[in-house]
């Protein structure tokens, strides 16, 4: 039997056993239909900018945006630089619906990005952020130092996440469910079912 069917047996309305075949989908993990959404990831992180350290939280994250059925439209790594990030996300969000960052949403001193984001963004989406940290708080205390926001660029959404790879995929996956309604709703479409 393929992976895309499955066998179920039902008795009729007299009694007999009937097998029939049914469809079953590969859903991602909330139950949903996978998005038809193009996303980008910027990674933000002096050292990988500079060539001193390998980016595994970038392509972690864009792995499971593609898992999720998002087409990865750009990648791209900046350093902690508020300016550099605010041109790479008005750029990204330009030609991707989703913008997912990486990196820089700590207290550190060089930690900007959700301050380049807030000065991108034209309104914020604070419960997504908060989902974040509550669903990160349950696996380390430290989630509550993160900073990162999420907020509304035209008909995009921008997301920071943290910049460990198990941090942000994490975070990320805190949210998914919620990202194809809200890719909807900037389109127009307010229906409820």
């Amino acid at each position: 039997m393929s992976s895309s069917t499955a066998k179920a047996s039902v008795r009729n309305p007299h009694g007999a056993k009937q097998s029939h075949r049914r469809q079953s989908s590969k859903l991602p993990p909330s139950g949903k239909t996978a998005p038809s959404f193009t996303a980008a990831v910027l990674t933000v992180s002096d050292s990988c900018a500079g060539g001193e350290r390998v980016d595994l939280s970038g392509p972690a994250v864009a792995a499971t945006l593609k898992q999720s059925g998002f087409r990865i439209a750009a990648t791209q790594t900046v350093p902690d630089d508020s300016i550099q990030i605010q041109h790479a996300l008005t750029r990204l969000a330009a030609g991707a619906r989703f913008v997912v960052t990486t990196g820089g949403t700590g207290i550190a001193p060089r930690d900007v990005t959700p301050e380049a984001a807030l000065a991108v963004c034209e309104r914020l989406l604070e419960g997504v952020a908060e989902r974040m940290r509550f669903a990160g708080a349950k696996k380390t205390p430290f989630a509550v130092l993160s900073r990162g926001v999420c907020g509304v660029r035209g008909t995009s959404l921008i997301l920071n996440l943290p910049g460990s790879p198990k941090g942000a995929v994490e975070s990320l996956r805190a949210v998914l469910d919620l990202i194809p309604h809200a890719l909807n709703l900037l389109d127009g479409k307010t229906e409820h079912s």
